[in-house]
């Protein structure tokens, strides 16, 4: 691993997608045609998320992925380049569209039910990762989520792992997975319902949370990062446990793109040095901004805005 970058450096292995949100009070049944009461544009996909964040938390970002050669494929460019984003391997197909989201967000809540669809990111493979191994292995810090195939997930993983990389895998969509992927993440970051499905237990509370916690850490992810929604993050490895409260930004808005917020946020504080626990209430303080306001990538807040809201709320640590 190099020190080329006093900022840390965060190479995310991820998918753009367009997403179309449309706010309304319920989703329709089979059948029905339901009036929305809004609908935006925006740019989304977890690991394009995820790199947004980091980037906007101070991270030297790199990005592995795939677009297609259309409209969309121009707005994830647009989107990247203005974040300062390395895009050398970032591939586009002229034989498929880049992917795009379907994204129903219940107006009452903000809470959001999506529809994803990769498009040109699902041929992301093996070789994409092999490609970019010096870049890997130079890295602070690798991430990746499950919305490309997995092989290139696990292939990505292996890299980072056999140079010294810390990686990071937020597991979502919940999926099937090898015995093998879980040596390879230092951390494992799911939310409570990807939790559940992957250890079969059903998190509900904080003493289920730990349980499955310490399940993923059985199967030797090294730090288990169960994200709580408005209850918080627990922190749990072999050697501690640690319930992190969530940090209050104000009024819920749009809960899109939270969880993305949190791991940019994260990836970008261990980047730079900080401990585990330190990185999570940081990264608190970003997805707790991040769901105030509307939209995906374009809600992650700055490095600035997130040191600000955890010295107002006395969150620090």
């Amino acid at each position: 691993m190099s020190e080329a970058s006093p900022r840390g450096t965060v190479v995310v292995l991820g998918i753009f997608a367009a997403d179309l949100a449309f706010r309304a009070p319920r989703l329709p049944r089979i059948g029905e045609t339901l009036l929305a009461n809004g609908f935006e544009l925006g740019p989304g996909g977890k690991g394009s998320n995820q790199a947004v964040a980091a980037a906007r938390c101070g991270a030297d970002v790199k990005m592995i992925s795939r677009l297609g050669a259309d409209a969309f494929g121009e707005i994830a460019r647009a989107l990247w380049g203005g974040e300062g984003i390395d895009l050398r391997f970032v591939a586009t197909d002229d034989a498929a569209p880049t992917g795009a989201a379907f994204i129903y967000v219940d107006e009452a809540s903000g809470h959001n039910a999506i529809i994803v669809e990769a498009g040109a990111a699902k041929k992301l493979s093996a070789a994409d990762l092999g490609a970019a191994r010096e870049v890997i292995a130079a890295a602070d810090i690798f991430m990746t989520q499950l919305e490309q195939p997995i092989e290139a997930a696990l292939a990505g993983l292996r890299i980072a792992k056999g140079s010294g990389v810390r990686t990071i895998l937020n597991p979502a969509p919940a999926a099937d997975l090898p015995d093998e992927v879980w040596p390879l993440c230092d951390y494992a970051t799911p939310n409570e319902s990807e939790a559940g499905a992957i250890t079969g237990i059903e998190v509900s509370d904080l003493e289920s949370a730990r349980k499955a916690a310490s399940a993923l850490v059985e199967r030797g992810v090294g730090c288990a990062v169960l994200t709580l929604g408005a209850a918080g993050v627990l922190v749990h490895s072999a050697e501690t446990s640690l319930h992190i409260p969530a940090v209050d930004a104000g009024p819920v808005v749009d809960t899109t793109g939270a969880g993305d917020a949190f791991n940019g946020g994260f990836a970008a504080a261990l980047a730079r040095g900080e401990a585990p626990e330190r990185a999570a209430r940081f990264a608190c303080a970003v997805a707790g901004l991040s769901v105030t306001r509307k939209g995906a990538a374009r809600s992650m807040p700055s490095l600035e805005e997130a040191t600000r809201l955890l010295a107002r709320t006395g969150a620090a640590g």
